[in-house]
């Protein structure tokens, strides 16, 4: 009967422990307003230097879909400020993408905004 009970509460430390570390994984997850207060506009490519970004965090680009579009583009696209045919598009003004792991890229489709700044290159751990 003791042996029953040990299992038992071998079982629920083992659920708490791995409870825990999904909670852990979770809280490593952050929220960056791209461009800070300014939010996304122009002359933001250097906004990401100095943050550690990991795969899972969330960007929030903030921007006036009138003015303004979000578009994940590759390497190439990025270097030549274009959005290949099939890229992912956002344009609400309030757009929230999760960062993959590794190069993410980003850039204002709207034409001159790329070549203005307007882009941003993100590396995720």
């Amino acid at each position: 009967m003791v042996q029953g009970r040990g299992s038992a509460m071998a079982v629920a430390t083992l659920l708490l422990c791995m409870a825990v570390l999904l909670h852990l994984e979770v809280a490593h997850a952050a929220t960056y307003n791209v461009g800070g207060p300014s939010g996304w506009t122009f002359n933001v490519a250097n906004w990401p230097k100095g943050k550690r970004f990991r795969a899972g965090d969330i960007l929030v680009f903030t921007y006036n879909p009138a003015a303004h579009n979000v578009v994940s583009v590759n390497s190439a696209g990025y270097i030549a400020c274009s959005a290949p045919r099939g890229a992912k598009s956002y344009s609400s003004g309030k757009d929230q993408i999760k960062l993959v792991k590794g190069q993410n890229f980003f850039l204002c489709s709207f034409p001159g905004h790329c070549q203005a700044g307007m882009k941003i290159a993100v590396n995720a751990l």
